[in-house]
């Protein structure tokens, strides 16, 4: 395969910002209406609201400032202040961060090694009279074990808050993903499918879930200042909003070019993946992906090097998450003693790809050829 010699680097994400995004900023810095704390947030915000709540097909969606807040939001919704929550280690920092936020105590589960999601007979192990909710992280876009995870909770009367943060535009059994549960919660990070710079959301079908959010967003506020359950300055700015907006529209030509830089990268590297001990990443019958993230495993311990050579090449692969959320030293001291077979492995041998809309065909050839020159060199 011929590695092509690229000018530029390829970051591992890169937002897709045109001059629309940029002429709906203009309009909200033109009507000097930056943000607002109005119950139902500002016109943009609930444009933004409007549009996510038709492409998820669900009740409400609620605007906030990050997909921390969403989670942490969603938890106090459900009034899960105290007891367990049980989530993968697995995941970024925040969805355990949350949790801590809230008031409850995370208890880590193991994930599937085939695609990075909750492992189910891990969680049946440590299930407790405490717990109270379940949390699946749909990892890199990767949507979890849904069905089965609905009927335990239901069966252990346990809440589901879905972190939905990297999922958005992936589905389960034709059914988005944020949408299974007690509310869903989305990310708007720069690095995401579609971005706000900042920014979040919690998507749910209980009318009651989501009068409280709006309520915790707002300081607990419904009319002026009459506070009615504790909340935060959890606001999504109407300038972020705006750029969300626009983003929303854009989304189905987002992530076809995500799709279709993975199906190319993927074409390119399974004829040599078995010979060279990579793991690809792969759909089921039940599952599409966003691609956010193209991450592949490395069956041997080269994953270090090879992410070096790669970045030596200007492409910004990238680990996530090494070390898991347990063995930070954090997490280490609130949850002494925790091991996790699966995550532990995960952490060393998985590395992403960037495949998101501005990384072209011949950066695909060259992330190919580069990665393939990488295994083959110990």
């Amino acid at each position: 395969m011929t590695t092509h010699t690229l000018s530029g680097s390829i970051p591992i994400n890169k937002p897709w910002i045109g001059e629309e995004e940029r002429r709906e900023v203009i309009k909200v810095l033109e009507e000097n209406a930056l943000t607002t704390a109005a119950r139902d947030g500002g016109k943009r915000v609930r444009d933004f609201e409007s549009l996510l709540r038709n492409y998820l097909n669900i009740k409400h969606v609620v605007a906030v400032n990050s997909g921390t807040s969403a989670l942490h939001a969603a938890l106090l919704a459900a009034d899960i202040t105290q007891g367990e929550v049980l989530l993968p280690s697995f995941t970024f920092v925040a969805t355990a961060n949350a949790v801590i936020a809230a008031g409850a105590k995370p208890v880590f589960v193991d994930v599937r090694k085939d695609d990075y999601t909750i492992e189910m007979s891990d969680l049946k192990s440590k299930i407790t009279a405490k717990a109270r909710a379940i949390i699946p992280v749909h990892l890199y876009g990767h949507p979890a074990e849904m069905d089965e995870l609905v009927d335990f909770a239901e069966k252990h009367s346990l809440h589901i808050i879905e972190d939905a943060c990297q999922s958005l535009g992936s589905t389960y059994k034709s059914k988005q993903t944020g949408t299974f549960g007690l509310a869903g919660c989305f990310s708007l990070y720069a690095s995401k499918v579609l971005t706000a710079g900042e920014g979040g959301a919690v998507a749910t079908d209980n009318d009651e879930i989501a009068d409280k959010l709006r309520m915790i967003r707002n300081h607990g506020m419904v009319e002026g200042y009459d506070t009615r359950v504790f909340g935060l300055n959890l606001r999504l700015p109407e300038l972020s909003a705006a750029v969300a907006k626009v983003q929303m529209q854009k989304l189905p030509d987002m992530l076809r070019k995500r799709r279709q830089n993975a199906e190319k990268l993927t074409e390119l590297l399974a004829p040599e993946a078995k010979r060279n001990g990579l793991v690809l990443p792969h759909e089921t019958s039940d599952t599409i992906f966003n691609w956010y993230l193209y991450t592949i495993a490395l069956q041997k311990n080269i994953r270090d090097r090879v992410k070096g050579k790669l970045v030596s090449e200007r492409i910004g692969a990238t680990v996530y998450y090494d070390p898991p959320v347990h063995k930070t030293p954090y997490y280490s001291e609130v949850c002494p003693g925790t091991k996790l077979a699966n995550t532990e492995w995960c952490s060393t041998h998985v590395l992403s790809l960037p495949v998101h809309p501005s990384v072209t065909e011949p950066d695909i050839q060259h992330i190919a050829g580069s990665l393939l020159k990488a295994v083959g060199l110990e």
